[in-house]
């Protein structure tokens, strides 16, 4: 079986074409068109299309030539293969539920933490492999550098470093690095204090990392840190994948 799985973020358009499980080719595109071009050259069975941001409309019309089911995935209503616990489904954004699912099917039966680093900063529980409970949302790096910025009368807008591995010093010598240390310094301090307290309450966790940013996170995070970047887009071929057996 071959699908395609889009994943409508904040920021890109992700894609990701499947056959019987096995991720053949992951990439973005801009448009619609763009979109209509990588349908007609990997000829997907089934597809199903996630948007954070806008209705997905535009992009669903672009898939009504795939034969088999095109699915437009909402996280309040749509079956899952894991149990959803969440107290406000309807609004829970579809790319944090496909990570948890993606993340499950990854790590059977085992809990665990998803860092998700993009736009926002998602920190979601999976417990015991099939249970998504919810976690934290924080803002991303680059809205942190913008913040500043914004709301402030005088900090410049300070870009954030091509070099997402390169050592940040914890005391900064001029305001822009003193701004560095405060953010990326801060930003690695907070989620590896999550980290932390999720292991005082599950002491085998494994935490998942995936996320545009997840290069500067990576080497900075405390224990066993497993990097997927594709988890969203895996997440939604396996809903896809359940919906179709059902």
């Amino acid at each position: 079986m071959r699908t395609l799985a889009l994943d409508i973020g904040n920021t890109a358009v992700k894609y990701g074409c499947f056959e019987n499980d096995e991720l053949l080719e992951m990439d973005s595109v801009g448009t619609p068109e763009q979109l209509q071009g990588v349908v007609r050259q990997l000829k997907p069975q089934h597809a199903i299309v996630a948007s954070v941001i806008v209705s997905a409309e535009a992009w669903l019309a672009v898939l009504h030539n795939v034969p088999g089911l095109v699915l437009e995935f909402k996280a309040a209503i749509t079956p899952l293969p894991i149990q959803n616990t969440y107290a406000t489904p309807h609004t829970l954004g579809a790319d944090r539920l496909a990570a948890a699912v993606g993340a499950a099917w990854q790590r059977p039966n085992q809990d665990t933490l998803i860092v998700d680093a993009g736009t926002a900063i998602k920190c979601d529980l999976v417990e015991g492999g099939h249970t998504f409970r919810g976690g934290s949302i924080a803002p991303g790096l680059r809205l942190r550098f913008q913040a500043l910025h914004t709301f402030t009368g005088r900090l410049p807008l300070v870009e954030l470093p091509t070099d997402l591995e390169a050592a940040v010093p914890l005391t900064g010598d001029s305001t822009q690095t003193a701004i560095e240390s405060g953010v990326l310094n801060g930003a690695a301090a907070e989620v590896n204090g999550l980290i932390d307290r999720y292991r005082e309450q599950f002491p085998e966790l494994g935490v998942v990392l995936a996320g545009g940013d997840a290069a500067f996170f990576q080497p900075r995070l405390k224990g066993a840190i497993f990097a997927i970047p594709e988890l969203v887009l895996l997440g939604l071929h396996r809903i896809l994948a359940y919906n179709v057996e059902l």
